[in-house]
């Protein structure tokens, strides 16, 4: 084998002639040669050729080799292996069948085949699930032992609101999903539910009924959102609709965003607080100092995952426990998101409303983007708007990739005829809320972005989802751009341009095409490229899941029944054989963050 090294006067001086080395790197062929260039090395330890198993690599720092690194860790591992406490109790271990923690330490670290090294990984990842689980139970707890003011509707009274409100049909899921909320608001016991449905599910009517849940009961209702356009958005849509509600006095509905003078913003802070605001639609500006609500019975949370449980927290706040309802169009599967989710109650709406006009998808050879530019101006000629999605914002050195930046000065010439805008997550927010208004507005033709569409407002005149370098988004994701359009009365097309013709990314490409329902594609996502597509690498804690990409449905399956069998026993953790136990999960329910 040949091997080359860089900084070839540095191992003149550190490797004699006759020396034995190890070394490790990716072997290659040049010619009919194996080659192996620039390895990792270290001089041979006689020991290791005795020693069966796998050797660690760990990252080094200056002055401090591969051999006195691992030396050290064996040492360490060797001690707290026999000398560490486990905090999962015996019995769980024996109804999992997992191994002790020392042994899995040492397993991890110096493992002594593949076989005994995935068992210890198994049961690293099990032990996050189940504290992630049993923390968020906690959370669930706590905030379910101060009391809620019951919302109780008849049935003839919404059957009226919904028949006032709603000029069409709704669907058997969203009726499932307003009996799932009619249900809990009804007992003293908050409410705490996520809905989540596929983009143009219809949730907005959903949590238009579980407003009018509380302003039937006299109480107040409020819906915070991301953004100041998404606000504006539901503002006019949701004000609209309970104009239309039965009797003599129609709800005030007022918007709080952070781009209110001092006198608007005042206004509506003191009709929240004397009642004579019935509901409130706005953005972070909802939890601000200043917001206090007279009698606030239910409080609404859109696109929940642009929160975290300080924000909700926060809201519910600002009332005496209200009812909670977080709702998200980013599909999940539903086994991961009953542990991610584990303090919410959780409703799916899984059904599209009748009439929507399917999206064409087709994935694009990029030898052919000059047809699918000459297929955008033949949409916009015909008056309507297109979106084109890059995965980077602007040029690098290190990734071959599509930028936005390069792209908006090219497609300025390409759609000369025709006005292009630029939207990125290096915006500021007003930045950002103005670009959208504008595209919203038809102010520009084309929007030229980056992943920051993921989620935005509705733009029923855009009919033409690009997306450059499809291959580097995860199917979820794409799923969300292609939400984007679609949500008029025009025929609507996604086009996906991949940067590589590799079989995996052909083969999840196909997949668009193939299907519309999110939820296929993100079951398909999780067992193609891991949880952490899905629902981010953030854990209660600010910590990391650690092996999250590897975290398959059969453990968290697993943690989800132990946790529960565990909290059924001992809700407070208080008995002995749970002590280490209700100290881990402490400290991550005591930690101010967010699994969302």
């Amino acid at each position: 084998m040949n091997v080359t090294f860089f900084g070839r006067h540095f191992m003149i001086r550190q490797v004699k002639k006759g020396q034995q080395l190890v070394l490790s790197g990716p072997v290659t062929l040049f010619g009919h040669q194996a080659q192996m260039t620039n390895p990792e090395w270290e001089t041979l330890d006689v020991e290791n050729l005795h020693t069966v198993g796998i050797v660690p690599v760990y990252p080094l720092t200056e002055g401090l080799s591969d051999r006195s690194l691992r030396k050290l860790m064996k040492s360490a591992v060797d001690y707290w292996s026999e000398n560490i406490p486990d905090y999962i109790p015996e019995a769980t271990l024996e109804r999992t069948e997992l191994a002790d923690l020392g042994w899995a330490l040492k397993q991890i670290h110096f493992p002594d085949g593949w076989d005994h090294l995935q068992h210890a990984r198994n049961r690293w990842i099990f032990n996050d699930l189940l504290l992630l689980q049993l923390t968020m139970l906690a959370n669930r707890r706590e905030w379910q032992s101060v009391p809620a003011h019951p919302l109780e509707v008849n049935d003839g009274d919404l059957e009226n609101f919904v028949a006032a409100v709603f000029p069409y049909p709704l669907t058997n899921a969203q009726q499932r999903a307003i009996q799932d909320i009619r249900q809990d608001a009804r007992l003293t016991r908050p409410m705490n539910r996520l809905l989540q449905g596929d983009v143009g599910s219809g949730k907005t009517a959903v949590a238009t009924v579980a407003l009018f849940l509380a302003l039937a009961n006299g109480k107040q209702a409020a819906l915070m959102v991301p953004t100041s356009i998404l606000a504006e958005q539901h503002y006019r849509s949701i004000g609209a609709g309970l104009a239309q509600m039965p009797g003599d006095r129609k709800p005030v509905v007022a918007l709080l965003t952070g781009s209110l003078s001092s006198a608007e913003r005042q206004s509506i802070y003191r009709g929240v607080a004397d009642g004579s605001i019935d509901v409130v639609i706005g953005t972070h500006a909802l939890i601000q100092d200043g917001v206090e609500f007279k009698d606030l019975g239910i409080a609404i949370i859109d696109e929940q995952h642009r929160f975290g449980v300080e924000q909700r927290k926060a809201l519910r706040g600002k009332g005496m426990n209200p009812h909670l309802l977080v709702m998200t169009a980013t599909p999940i599967p539903r086994t991961l998101a009953l542990t991610i989710h584990a303090d919410l109650d959780l409703s799916i709406i899984n059904e599209m409303p009748p009439g929507r006009i399917p999206i064409q998808t087709k994935v694009v050879q990029p030898v052919e983007r000059q047809r699918v530019y000459n297929f955008v101006e033949m949409q916009l000629n015909q008056g309507r708007q297109a979106f084109v999605v890059h995965p980077l914002v602007e040029a690098s050195d290190k990734i071959e990739a599509p930028s936005a930046m390069e792209a908006y000065e090219r497609l300025q010439q390409v759609f000369f005829r025709h006005k292009v805008g630029l939207l990125h997550g290096r915006m500021k927010p007003a930045e950002k809320d103005e670009v959208m208004e504008a595209f919203a507005s038809g102010q520009y033709d084309v929007l030229v972005t980056t992943s920051v569409a993921e989620v935005g407002v509705n733009v029923p005149n855009a009919s033409v989802m690009v997306i450059e370098g499809a291959n580097r988004f995860g199917l979820a994701q794409l799923h969300q751009f292609r939400g984007r359009v679609g949500r008029g009365e025009h025929a609507s097309y996604c086009l996906l341009l991949s940067d590589t013709n590799d079989d995996d990314a052909r083969q999840r490409l196909q997949a668009m095409e193939d299907t519309t329902d999110g939820f296929k594609l993100a079951e398909m996502d999780w067992k193609l490229r891991g949880a952490g597509d899905l629902i981010g690498t953030r854990q209660s804690g600010g910590n990391k899941l650690q092996l999250i990409q590897e975290m398959t449905p059969q453990l968290v399956e697993l943690a989800q029944r132990e946790a529960r069998t565990i909290y059924e026993e001992d809700p407070t953790l208080n008995q002995e054989q749970h002590r280490l136990l209700a100290l881990r999960v402490q400290s991550l329910h005591n930690e101010r963050s967010d699994v969302s």
